[in-house]
C-alpha cells in the first residue's frame, strides 16, 4: 500500500517519506479500513517534529490519528455485517505505529464509528480530535445551557465546532475570540453572537462589556500558556476555565482571584476520554451528523504526496479550519 511514514523526528520535508509499505491485516477484534481521507492535527505535527519527545516511540511511524474510509476486512470476533461500512476513525496513531496516512489501517473495531452516507470522507476525517474535543469542552462539567461562553479561537478547527455544539446545547450567549474580520465571519456563521478581535481590542474589557459586567461563565481555551493569566478577569463568579491545548508546556494562573471567586479549572486531552464520556460524545455527534446541521470547515485538502506541505500548513497556523490529506 501507499503510505506516509517517518523513522526519525524532525522537520516535515526532512523526515516524512511516501512509499510502499506492507498491507496491514486486522487482528482479533479489529477491522481494516480502506482510508479515503486522513486528518492532520496539531498533535500529529508536534509528534513528528519531536516537540514532545525527540525519541521515536516506534522504529517507523505512519502518522495521523483521525481519518475516514470503508471497512474492507474484519478480524476474528467482529461482525461480518460491518464489511462495506463507511466509518470515521479515532486514536489510530495514539500509542500505535500505524495511523491513517496510508491506504489501509487496521485498528480496534470500536475505533471505527459509522459515518452517515451524506457526510463526506473529508468531513469524517475531522471528527476524531476536533469535533470530539469541542463536544467534551462544551458538554462536560455541567454543560453550557443558559450560560455565557467564550470560545477562544472561534474560527479554528476545534473552536468552529465548539461554537456549533454550544449553540446546540443551549448556551445563552456565545462569544468568540478571533484575529481578523474574515475569521469573525466564520465564527458568526458557526453561532457566535459577538466576536472579539484580540489583536485590536482588550479582550477582558470587551468580554465584560458583552456580559453585562459580570464576566463569562465558561472559557473554552485553545492556548492556556497565552491566555491563562487572564482567566480570572474573564470569568464570572463560579466560572470555569476548560483547557484542551497550550502553546507551551507550562502556564500560570492567578490563584487568589480564582479562590476568591470560586473559579474552577478543567483540563483534558481527547485521546484519554473515559469510555462513558466518549460514548456520550459520540452519541451527540451522531445526532448532529444525522440531522445535517453540523458545519465542517476544511481549510485545505491535499493528496498524500503533499503530506509535508499539509504538515507545514498546520504548523504555520494559517489554516482557518481543518487540513485533510486524501488517498486514492
Amino acid at each position: 500500500m501507499q503510505a506516509a511514514y517517518y523513522e526519525a523526528t524532525g522537520a516535515a520535508r526532512e523526515v516524512l517519506r511516501v512509499g510502499e509499505l506492507a498491507d496491514p491485516a486486522p487482528g482479533p477484534g479489529e477491522v481494516r479500513v480502506r482510508v479515503h481521507a486522513s486528518g492532520v492535527n496539531p498533535s500529529d505535527v508536534k509528534s513528528r517534529a519531536g516537540l514532545r519527545s525527540r525519541q521515536m516511540p516506534f522504529a517507523r511511524v505512519t502518522p495521523h490519528s483521525d481519518g475516514a474510509g470503508v471497512i474492507d476486512r474484519v478480524g476474528a470476533g467482529v461482525d461480518a455485517a460491518r464489511l462495506g461500512e463507511r466509518v470515521w476513525l479515532w486514536n489510530a496513531a495514539w500509542g500505535r505505529p500505524g495511523g491513517t496516512a496510508a491506504q489501509y489501517v487496521a485498528l480496534p473495531a470500536r475505533q471505527a464509528v459509522r459515518l452517515p452516507d451524506a457526510v463526506s470522507f473529508e468531513a469524517g476525517a475531522c471528527l476524531g480530535i476536533p469535533a470530539l474535543t469541542a463536544l467534551r469542552a462544551v458538554q462536560g462539567w455541567g454543560g453550557v445551557a443558559g450560560r455565557t461562553v467564550l470560545v477562544q479561537g472561534g474560527a479554528g478547527a476545534v473552536g468552529h465546532y465548539a461554537l456549533q455544539f454550544a449553540r446546540r446545547l443551549g448556551a445563552a450567549t456565545l462569544l468568540a475570540s478571533v484575529s481578523s474580520a474574515d475569521k469573525a465571519a466564520v465564527a458568526r456563521a458557526a453561532g457566535a453572537d459577538e466576536c472579539i478581535d484580540y489583536r485590536r481590542e482588550d479582550i477582558v474589557a470587551r468580554a465584560r462589556q458583552l456580559s453585562g459586567g459580570r464576566g463569562v461563565d465558561r472559557v473554552i481555551e485553545v492556548d492556556a500558556a497565552a491566555n491563562g493569566a487572564r482567566a480570572a478577569e474573564l470569568l464570572a463568579p463560579q466560572g470555569e476555565l476548560v483547557v484542551y491545548g497550550s502553546g507551551a508546556a507550562n502556564f500560570s494562573l492567578p490563584v487568589f482571584p480564582m479562590l476568591a471567586n470560586n473559579l474552577s479549572l478543567h483540563a483534558f486531552i481527547v485521546y484519554h476520554l473515559p469510555d462513558a464520556v466518549r460514548a456520550a460524545c459520540e452519541a451527540m455527534l451522531a445526532a448532529a451528523l444525522a440531522d445535517g446541521t453540523l458545519q465542517h470547515r476544511i481549510a485545505a485538502t491535499l493528496p498524500l504526496a503533499r503530506i509535508a506541505e499539509a504538515h507545514e500548513l498546520v504548523e504555520s497556523g494559517a489554516a482557518v479550519g481543518n487540513v485533510v490529506v486524501t488517498l486514492e
